[in-house]
């Protein structure tokens, strides 16, 4: 009988011990992971727009149409001052696990940053470094500010956080129905999984573009402290 109690004491240690060094693995390691990983994809991009650019003219070949983002590869920074004026995620093409766990992720079929229809964007709420895990806090007439490396887009929210469920994708349409806008224009949606832990809902908001200006330019109003 000693030797039963013995062993399945043991055994329940050993569990949980796995079981403590696991939540740490999630809760830690995967934020100190991702938080390394997103610095550097921040530095990539701007080693990327440090480099001398062509003229915008186009010269002899005509202006230059902007070609489609790279799959899994950072275009943008975002900045949420009401997350923080230290909060800046990078944005990556696309919505694959593993280039969510490098940055927030543009879902390819919508549209281009500052564009007219719909920029969305999606980020964890947990794990992978926890980018949108204060999303709640997001109200309207916060600023959502992204830069391209040459221009500052300012977009200000309208409505959310509002609960659905993943299948309800018309929340990333050019005009989402329950977003409250009627017609076309310049919007970006932002999404991410609720409950904090769980993914059987998602949280959305929306917003419009406010306001655009040329990096030469400084920063915009909204990251001014």
């Amino acid at each position: 009988m000693r030797v039963i109690v013995r062993t399945v004491s043991e055994l329940c240690v050993t569990v949980g011990s796995v079981i403590v060094l696991f939540v740490v693995y999630v809760l830690f390691w995967t934020g100190v992971k991702a938080d390394h990983v997103m610095d550097d994809q921040i530095e990539l991009l701007e080693q990327e727009w440090s480099k001398p650019r062509p003229p915008a003219d186009g010269t002899a070949a005509g202006p230059q149409k902007p070609g489609p983002y790279a799959q899994g590869r950072p275009f943008a920074i975002m900045h949420i001052p009401r997350l923080g004026f230290t909060w800046n995620k990078p944005v990556l093409e696309g919505t694959t696990t593993g280039t969510l766990k490098k940055g927030l992720g543009h879902y390819a079929d919508t549209a281009r940053l500052g564009q007219k229809g719909n920029f969305a964007v999606a980020g964890h709420r947990r794990t992978y470094g926890d980018p949108f895990k204060d999303f709640p806090r997001l109200r309207r007439g916060d600023a959502v500010v992204l830069t391209d490396g040459t221009t500052w887009f300012t977009y200000r929210i309208d409505k959310g956080p509002y609960k659905t469920v993943p299948s309800d994708i018309e929340v990333i349409d050019p005009v989402p129905r329950t977003s409250g806008y009627t017609r076309p224009g310049r919007y970006l949606t932002l999404t991410t999984c609720e409950p904090e832990w769980g993914h059987s809902h998602r949280l959305i908001v929306w917003a419009h573009l406010d306001s655009t200006q040329p990096v030469e330019a400084g920063k915009p109003e909204a990251l001014r402290r």
